[in-house]
């Protein structure tokens, strides 16, 4: 995968920090902070999840309601043996 360079600035409390904490994991900075952004993006996914569930958890009757006879065919449909 191609590399990109980023510049970033920020306070020097934060830059030891990074330094620190990347030698502490045996990486360089680069990778360190490669890391926290694909750990964030993840995290940003498994929010996405939580929020859908329970948005369709909030609103299973209206679901229910306006598409449940709908939906109840499909299921028995795809359930029926054929033979």
């Amino acid at each position: 995968m191609a590399k990109t360079q980023l510049n970033v600035r920020v306070d020097e409390g934060t830059a030891r920090a990074a330094r620190e904490r990347a030698l502490a994991r045996g990486m360089s900075v680069n990778r360190y902070i490669e890391e926290l952004v694909r750990q964030d993006t993840g995290e940003a996914g498994r929010t996405f999840v939580e929020a859908a569930a329970d948005f369709m958890k909030s609103y299973e009757s209206v679901f229910a309601e306006e598409f449940g006879a709908d939906l109840e065919g499909r299921r028995g449909h795809r359930g029926e043996s054929r033979h």
